[in-house]
């Protein structure tokens, strides 16, 4: 397992340290600039297009697709999972402080990124069998026309059912089963059956059950989790601005925080921080272009001004909880890392309770990531298999998330990244060849509204 895992870090080091930081936050830059920075200019078109769907009529999600507000719910389900309670806790021990900054960048670069997957998803959705369906092997192959384009499409539908359905249920499973042994003393083993079982109930009820599971788990969860944060976070009201200039200063030097204590350097600072951003809100991944493709809207734009807030939502206001939470009660120090820091910190004000709060919202963030996920991957097994392969998938993703529960945390999340990072590529290269429709959909969808 050690050379595994040396395996693994190694190539990971390779993908992370500048190719993917650079194409990221290179076409985050580029798709800001070229849209005449659309996620400022549009912020409140976003806001209003994605609060002002929201519906109470229980409207019901099917073959022709679901609701705007249901297709976010279901993106930010994928999107708020462990990367809020565990992601961010292992990026501060690895680069610091810092990298929370470089998370920030990342998440503002990735509005526009997302934008773009989104409005190309709804483009480029099609039906097929009487099914409305879409997401990135739809767009992949417009850029690249004839066999290159099917290729490319295959490559990363195999790349997202490893990433999500498989790698990625398995560091959400293992956040669940650390939480749960920490609050309850419930060994990891018996919490990874538990998970499948319940995992695969809702898997083989299909999109109408994930969405109504989604759309329910999302709301709640956020503010269960958002009031818990502030209960700690003003209990060490003195340190919130000491927390803050740790972020901004640990950005550019690291050595400046916490005496050096961690051992960081810049270039951690921003691996660690883009890394575990994308791990957070996924623009770039090609993952939440699948439930936005499926939303019943009257112009692929409006879809994607709805996409942007995810993104928003999710590293902009909920992430800074977590962050705050473990600053402001002075945890990092290097000895704890994942979900058993964040339990740690918030501990240390709420004592035992803290550990059961903690457990409760990652139950919750983590199991609402992995139907999200599930459904991602179900998607390109669909596009790759038919049909048929569905309960085969359902199965194998409910035994990944009982394994993951009783490996080793570091492992696990450097799986993640290294097959995160490889469907970043194609998904990327497909939406900078595209540019120019994003371009003209946005410009048609702007005079339209004048």
């Amino acid at each position: 397992m050690e050379m595994l895992y040396s395996i693994v870090d190694k190539l990971n080091g390779l993908i992370w340290d500048v190719l993917l930081i650079a194409l990221l936050c290179g076409t985050g830059l580029f798709f800001t600039i070229r849209l005449n920075f659309v996620q400022f200019r549009k912020f409140g078109q976003s806001f209003k297009a994605t609060f002002g769907s929201i519906s109470l009529k229980g409207d019901k999600a099917g073959a022709e697709g679901m609701t705007s507000f249901q297709s976010l719910a279901t993106s930010i389900a994928a999107q708020i999972g462990t990367g809020n309670l565990a992601g961010v806790a292992t990026a501060m021990v690895l680069g610091g402080p810092g990298s929370v900054f470089w998370m920030w960048v990342s998440a503002i670069l990735g509005m526009a990124i997302i934008y773009a997957e989104a409005t190309l998803a709804q483009k480029y959705k099609t039906v097929v069998n009487g099914e409305v369906v879409g997401g990135p092997v739809y767009y992949i192959q417009a850029a690249f026309k004839g066999t290159t384009g099917k290729t490319i499409a295959a490559i990363f539908s195999v790349l997202i059912i490893f990433a999500l359905g498989f790698m990625g249920n398995m560091v959400q499973a293992n956040s669940i089963g650390g939480a749960m042994q920490a609050a309850f003393g419930i060994p990891s083993y018996i919490t990874g059956i538990a998970l499948a079982i319940l995992a695969l109930i809702v898997f083989l009820g299909g999109v109408q059950r994930i969405v109504s599971v989604t759309e329910k788990i999302v709301p709640l969860m956020a503010v269960f989790f958002t009031i818990s944060s502030f209960i700690v976070i003003f209990a060490r009201a003195d340190m919130i601005i000491p927390s803050f200039v740790q972020i901004f200063v640990g950005a550019f030097n690291p050595d400046a925080v916490l005496g050096g204590v961690l051992g960081v350097t810049i270039q951690q600072a921003i691996r660690y921080g883009v890394a575990r951003g994308l791990f957070t809100h996924e623009a770039g991944m090609g993952s939440t272009p699948h439930a936005h493709a499926l939303a019943k809207v009257k112009h692929p734009c409006d879809q994607g001004l709805v996409a942007m807030m995810g993104v928003f939502i999710d590293t902009i206001i909920l992430l800074p909880m977590t962050v705050l939470v473990i600053l402001t009660t002075g945890s990092l120090d290097g000895k704890l890392t994942g979900i058993e820091l964040t339990q740690s910190a918030f501990a240390s004000v709420l004592g035992n309770m803290g550990y059961v709060l903690v457990a409760i919202s990652v139950l919750f963030f983590a199991f609402a990531t992995i139907v999200g996920w599930y459904f991602f991957g179900q998607a390109n097994v669909k596009y790759l298999f038919g049909k048929k392969a569905i309960p085969v998938y359902s199965i194998l993703v409910a035994v990944f998330v009982a394994i993951g529960c009783t490996l080793k945390v570091d492992f696990v999340w450097a799986l993640a990244d290294l097959f995160n990072g490889f469907m970043v590529i194609p998904n990327v290269i497909a939406l900078l060849a595209l540019s120019g429709v994003v371009v003209k959909l946005t410009k048609e969808y702007e005079q339209n509204k004048k």
